[in-house]
């Protein structure tokens, strides 16, 4: 059995993740995810959402917070402390060292920015490098190609969709699977440690990708 990981913070260069305090976040939470009808388009893949007012959004995060191996966090900008977004680990099960990352979103101002491969690197650091963790998987709804193209630049291995997995907001939902093993992590950090703080240049997915050929040379 692995230890079960616990909410705690993780300070990045770029942003710092605060376990979610519903009373303290949920207004700017709000504030950045229903701006307008493009920024309400976020919450198409999610479980829930858009929601009607902070109430309904507050409610919604107390019933997520308190959903079995759920840990979720907002992503601030470690400089500003705005908030960005968030991300959960979650489906934690620690007696096969095994946890997602999933509930994530972020504002549109966060997109294409660091603030997802740092958030991600964090929490894949804490799991495999701190709690000794032999897997971490991403999924989402297979037609879910932003979220497909994430998972697949931050080095997770798409391994096959499960169809009819679910029912989300009514309609059925095939998912796509996606993984990293623990003796895939050293590669795939090292890749992420030099995109996001030494030469960004190249992209995260050719890093790792080229990370993968020296491997496989060896």
């Amino acid at each position: 059995m692995k230890p079960q990981p616990s909410p705690q913070r993780f300070e990045g260069l770029f942003i710092t993740l605060t376990p979610l305090d519903i009373d303290s976040d949920v207004r700017d939470l709000f504030a950045i995810s229903h701006a307008d009808e493009s920024t309400r388009k976020l919450w198409r893949y999610m479980p829930r959402g858009p929601f009607a007012d902070v109430a309904e959004q507050a409610a919604f995060l107390r019933e997520w917070q308190a959903t079995p191996n759920v840990i979720a966090f907002t992503v601030r900008d470690t400089s500003t402390k705005h908030s960005l977004g968030s991300i959960s680990l979650m489906s934690i099960r620690a007696e096969h060292g095994v946890a997602e990352l999933g509930n994530i979103w972020y504002a549109p101002a966060a997109q294409r920015t660091k603030a997802n491969t740092e958030a991600c690197y964090l929490l894949l650091r804490h799991c495999f490098e701190d709690l000794g963790y032999r897997r971490m998987e991403w999924k989402c709804d297979a037609l879910n190609e932003p979220s497909r193209n994430a998972a697949l630049r931050l080095g997770f291995t798409f391994e096959g969709i499960f169809r009819q997995h679910m029912i989300i907001k009514g309609e059925n939902r095939d998912t796509a699977w996606f993984a990293i093993l623990d003796h895939e992590w050293p590669q795939i950090a090292a890749s992420m440690r030099t995109w996001l703080h030494e030469d960004d240049s190249i992209s995260l997915s050719r890093l790792i990708a080229e990370g993968r050929r020296v491997q496989a040379r060896a």
